[in-house]
């Protein structure tokens, strides 16, 4: 069952652009925006990262630290993070365990046809691990007020 709003999230998250261990512990006391996305440097992905980005600040004020997810490789991620002047680390979540586990590696359509990809989704989660909120309307634009407004 995917991980839902109450629930504990686990330990080990994956690894980021630079290959190192994400864990929930090294959060331990602060908020995660724990962001779900479908591919780096695509129109509506790259919106909704420049959003976190600018309103980073504003974030990191309210006590969250921000991770993005997607199934891009760590050397994607070096080149996004690079490009679009990113404060945050991306997890490389190559074989979508991660998004599995969360419930957003999940079937699409489009134009018809059937696959499966990544749902659009953030997870705030607490200071102690566990999901406060799920968002699963994302505002690619105005992503990072729209979770701060989240906490009102």
């Amino acid at each position: 069952m995917a991980i839902q709003v109450g629930d504990r999230v686990p330990d080990l998250l994956g690894t980021d652009q630079d290959d190192k261990e994400v864990r929930m512990s090294d959060y331990r006391g602060r908020r995660v925006a724990l962001y779900f996305y479908p591919k780096d440097n695509t129109s509506g992905c790259t919106a909704e990262a420049c959003s976190l980005r600018d309103g980073y600040a504003d974030l990191q004020a309210a006590g969250y630290e921000v991770i993005g997810v997607s199934r891009d490789s760590a050397r994607s991620h070096r080149g996004f993070i690079e490009k679009q002047s990113l404060p945050f680390r991306l997890i490389a979540d190559t074989d979508t365990t991660l998004q599995q586990q969360f419930g957003v590696w999940a079937e699409k359509k489009l134009y018809g046809r059937t696959y499966m990809g990544t749902l659009r989704q953030t997870f705030l989660i607490d200071g102690e691990g566990v999901v406060e909120r799920v968002i699963e309307r994302v505002n690619t634009k105005d992503h990072a007020r729209q979770i701060l407004s989240s906490d009102k």
